[in-house]
Formats: structure tokens, sequence, C-alpha cells
């Protein structure tokens, strides 16, 4: 299943301050994934800086990872950008796509220092989908699960 982003809304998106969303991100991931994420070893991240590039919206979302989850920051340079479809950050999100396979079809870039990129992507990959699930609010969880079923169905993964 492909979904083509209209261009017109991407080129509206791309202008926008990125400040204001990458905030609501990285509150959205604090309130959501955070509480399942903390216990991982994230010394080696902290005061790193990253992009996250949604090629066909427009949107950048510029964060650091902080002691208490992450911290929205300012467009900048980055150590580290992800660069994907909404689609295949989507499919990602909801494990029904692996990163290295969207990584080898250049579907997922990552720019910059790949080695943290590298040690970004095998972190959160060695998380299970239920674990993440398990710290999203009651009702946001059921929602989440049911999409993915959904597109398991359907054959989307």
């Amino acid at each position: 299943m492909t979904l083509v982003f209209p261009a017109s809304l991407a080129s509206l998106f791309a202008r926008l301050p990125a400040y204001p969303a990458s905030l609501a991100f990285a509150t959205a991931f604090n309130l959501t994934v955070w509480k399942s994420l903390q216990d991982l070893d994230w010394e080696a991240l902290q005061k790193r800086r990253f992009c996250v590039h949604v090629r066909d919206t427009g949107i950048k979302l510029w964060f650091s990872v902080a002691t208490s989850g992450l911290k929205a920051e300012k467009a900048g340079q980055a150590d580290v950008t992800f660069t994907a479809t909404l689609m295949d950050f989507t499919r990602l999100a909801l494990r029904l796509e692996d990163p290295d396979t969207l990584f080898f079809n250049r579907r997922l870039l990552i720019e910059g220092d790949t080695d943290l990129g590298l040690r970004v992507k095998n972190m959160l990959d060695g998380v299970e989908f239920e674990t993440l699930l398990a710290s999203f609010p009651y009702v946001l969880g059921r929602l989440v699960n049911r999409v993915r079923e959904r597109a398991l169905r359907e054959g989307m993964a």
C-alpha cells in the first residue's frame, strides 16, 4: 500500500518552523514509549543531536536525548539524520517492516554519524513491540494494536 502525501501540503509543512513540531514529537514520545525505553543505555546518546526527516511531508524533527527522555531542539546541525517517507516510518513504528530491509532498499537513509545512527536503530529494534505498546495509555495502545493487526491481516507487512 502506497500513500502519496499531497505536495502542496508538504511544501507548506517545509516552511513551518521546526521547533513546534519537534516539541510535539518529543512530548508524545516521552508520554508514550519513553517509560519502556528509559532503562536502555542512553548514556552514549546524551547531548547528541538527532533529526528525523519525513521526506514526503517536508517535516523535520530535531531533538536530543536527556535522562528524562527526548528534548526538542531548534533546527540546526544534527549528529545523525534519519530520512524516510511517512509510510515507511509508520511501518517501522508498527513493526511491519524491518529497518534493515528499508535501509538496504534505500528507503531509510542514515546520514551523518552512521555509527550513532546504527546504534540507535539496534537499540530500538531490540525492544519488543508488545513492550512498547504496554507503555502507551490504554486506549491509545489498543488503537495502535488494532491498526497493526489490521495491517497484518490485510497483508501489508
